[in-house]
């Protein structure tokens, strides 16, 4: 088969400017997780145009895929219903927070058991990069579309040059615009500045009272003894144990003792007393 025949099998894609801004919009809304929803259309010759969007309230929303529960569906029908009576669902999108464009294993699942009409497609954007893509069926197999065609709906409408006036700002007097817009900017800039400062000060106080007190236990600590002077030389004294003799009287270490009697007088000469030779 020649390339011109092939892509002449492939179907075209018309979707409203505004369905974009909204499908844009749920995805930035979840920069984390994947966001889904469903296309509301009809079909169009060979291709199929997308005239509005719902969004899947309720989905299992993972990192890396999002699914579709029941309560998803029964918001889906409800708003189809009431909204777009004459309208069918003629694909879904879903998000891809910094993957890039492409269907995985868990969209092609999806894809093939949920909307596996002809000209159902599946259009996934990244709200990291901006990027879009559109995927849908070509001879029988999950293609990315080439044919993708913007409509703006209020297209037509006259540019009625110099009909309609400038805009007018209004500006206060004691304070410009460009202050206006930036002071809670900087007030929360100064907010957030100041609570970095308390907790780091924080942390460093506790770190030092931590180390403190595991010092205090594991390294030996001096403890002060008092200790007499000698008052005129100013040398330590010596303090000298006593020791108790057999007869309860304390001897000095030193091997001297005293006795508790006192020494006896010797005799006095003058009274009578005679010196022994």
């Amino acid at each position: 088969m020649s390339p011109r025949s092939r892509e002449n099998e492939r179907p075209w894609v018309a979707i409203g400017s505004d369905v974009i801004r909204q499908i844009r919009q749920h995805a930035r809304s979840s920069i984390k997780t994947e966001v889904c929803g469903v296309l509301v259309g009809s079909e169009n010759g060979d291709g199929m145009e997308v005239e509005a969007c719902i969004s899947g309230l309720n989905a299992e929303q993972a990192g890396a895929h999002v699914t579709f529960t029941q309560d998803t569906w029964e918001h889906i029908y409800k708003v189809k219903d009431q909204q777009y009576p004459d309208q069918r669902i003629v694909g879904w999108y879903h998000s891809h927070p910094g993957f890039g464009i492409f269907l995985s294993d868990h969209d092609t699942f999806i894809h093939k058991n949920f909307f596996s009409s002809p000209k159902q497609v599946a259009w996934v954007c990244d709200p990291h990069s901006d990027e879009e893509g559109c995927f849908g069926w070509v001879s029988g197999r999950i293609e990315r579309l080439t044919q993708i065609r913007i409509i703006d709906r209020q297209g037509g409408e006259g540019a009625e040059v110099g009909g309609r006036p400038e805009p007018v700002v209004e500006e206060l007097e004691d304070e410009p615009v460009a202050g206006q817009a930036w002071g809670p900017a900087r007030r929360d800039s100064e907010m957030v500045s100041l609570t970095q400062l308390t907790v780091t000060i924080l942390s460093h106080l506790s770190v030092l009272v931590l180390g403190l007190v595991i010092g205090w236990y594991i390294f030996p600590r001096i403890v002060m003894v008092p200790v007499p002077v000698d008052p005129l030389t100013g040398q330590p004294l010596v303090l000298r144990q006593m020791e108790p003799d057999s007869q309860g009287s304390a001897v000095p270490q030193g091997g001297q003792g005293t006795s508790s009697n006192p020494p006896s007088k010797p005799p006095d000469p003058g009274k009578g007393g005679h010196a022994q030779r």
